[in-house]
């Protein structure tokens, strides 16, 4: 009553504070998922003016969750071996000490602890966490509808919102704030759940209105991609589906390297007609969908590919400089600025070197983090594909084995799309990334053969 009386009105949250704590010492798999339904939905503090780069609520909740978790871990020094002997999870912890002897070397320390820090939440929760989710094979569906509902919440504010400006291609790059930053992020999220939301429709488990209710979920997020004008989902997708075929018809791996040999050397030995053809494709950014299809490959005046470019050379030049231990985890965006050259600059290229990352999973970790930085993260991602190819292919025909091509598939478009953007070090793909890689490791460790016997075939 007397803080009410000097309208100081925070105590109020008291009730919900004690809720959450409750929750965390003891239902810790409801603060999880709750903490996957508000990620679409989370907003970050520099959208309502605080000069900090925190999500809220989820990331004070995955870093509470983390706390717990490790407190009782320790204390009751136990976790399933099953889990830390995967190799996934091997190449995740390799990837996570790499980054910490980064640290000390680093040109800010402060920003790389804290890249360390949230990375650790990040992967603490939806990864080591998770996995003991996911152990009930239910909480795996449960974590798909949670997130696909919100996000689909977050498609449908954004389309009213671009409706009501015309659908123009403009718009389109910013009228998903404050859920997501840009379009970019947003069409990469949106494109992660297409083919889960898809392979409902194959679910045994689910009824037909279920599958009825997926359909109308599965056109949301479809509208969602197409009218975010984000030129990397749409080829993503694309790549994900070929993904899927190269899977269900068991390509073999030397096939697949004699592909990519064949169209190595041609880009090697055609690389001026290459670049000549592409110089003339002058098509920007457009209303039209074709034409901006067709502007994916404008490397001539399209600011946005340009820009990329800019940005790609300023992290190898900084790589170059620094080509064992990097900069530093998460420091780019802070030390890009001296390594652009002024004939690669762009209308949206900035002096002070203020326009954010590398805009590349791949690029980003060689100049924070040096080569090893780079290949520690490779690890993880042959290790995804590796194991759940081996996971698919043991598995029996069934809902199983529809979730791991699923997640395949949503981890395709992410990797492809990484090629051109980062998201990493923000909730929004973190969640899904790391909780995607979490249910093939629960999956194989508790919903499937033995591991030993599927590391034997």
């Amino acid at each position: 009553m007397l803080l009410t009386f000097h309208e100081v009105y925070w105590l109020n949250l008291l009730p919900l504070g004690l809720l959450v704590i409750g929750l965390a010492l003891f239902r810790l798999d409801i603060i999880l998922l709750f903490i996957v339904f508000c990620t679409p939905l989370s907003v970050g503090l520099e959208a309502l003016e605080f000069n900090l780069g925190v999500h809220l609520p989820t990331e004070p909740l995955m870093a509470g969750a983390m706390l717990v978790f490790l407190v009782k871990v320790f204390y009751d020094k136990r976790y399933p071996m099953d889990v830390l002997k995967h190799p996934l999870s091997f190449a995740i912890l390799l990837n996570l000490f790499w980054l910490f002897l980064t640290i000390f070397p680093s040109e800010l320390p402060v920003v790389s602890i804290k890249f360390l820090v949230s990375r650790l939440w990040f992967v603490t929760t939806f990864y080591f966490m998770a996995v003991l989710l996911f152990k009930d094979d239910r909480n795996i569906e449960r974590f798909f509808w949670l997130f696909i509902v919100s996000l689909s919440g977050v498609v449908v504010y954004t389309i009213i919102n671009h409706g009501l400006r015309g659908f123009a291609e403009k718009p389109a790059h910013w009228v998903m704030q404050p859920f997501f930053k840009d379009h970019t992020s947003y069409g990469a999220i949106i494109a992660m759940f297409i083919p889960v939301v898809f392979s409902f429709f194959y679910n045994p488990r689910f009824s037909l209105n279920t599958k009825i209710i997926s359909g109308f979920f599965f056109v949301i997020l479809l509208a969602g991609v197409i009218l975010s004008y984000t030129r990397a989902a749409w080829v993503s997708i694309i790549g994900a589906i070929a993904v899927f075929y190269f899977i269900k018809y068991r390509v073999k791996l030397w096939a697949i390297f004699a592909m990519a040999g064949v169209g190595l050397f041609i880009l090697l030995n055609f690389q001026t007609q290459i670049i000549q053809k592409l110089e003339k494709n002058k098509q920007d950014s457009s209303n039209n969908l074709s034409e901006h299809v067709e502007s994916i490959s404008n490397v001539a005046t399209d600011a946005s590919n340009l820009e990329r470019l800019n940005r790609w050379n300023s992290a190898l030049k900084m790589w170059m400089e620094r080509p064992i231990f990097g900069h530093g985890p998460g420091t780019y965006s802070f030390l890009y600025a001296p390594y652009q050259h002024s004939s690669q600059l762009t209308i949206i290229s900035t002096n002070f070197g203020d326009g954010g990352n590398a805009h590349s999973e791949y690029f980003g970790p060689l100049a924070e983090a040096g080569v090893l930085g780079l290949l520690t993260f490779l690890v993880i991602i042959f290790f995804i594909y590796y194991k759940g190819i081996r996971l698919y292919q043991a598995l029996e025909p069934g809902r199983m084995r529809l979730t791991v091509m699923a997640v395949i598939m949503g981890l395709t478009t992410y990797l492809i799309h990484g090629v051109l953007n980062n998201f990493l070090d923000t909730d929004k793909a973190s969640v899904p990334f790391w909780g995607f890689a979490a249910i093939l490791v629960a999956i194989e460790v508790y919903h499937s053969k033995p591991s030993e016997e599927l590391n034997r075939q």
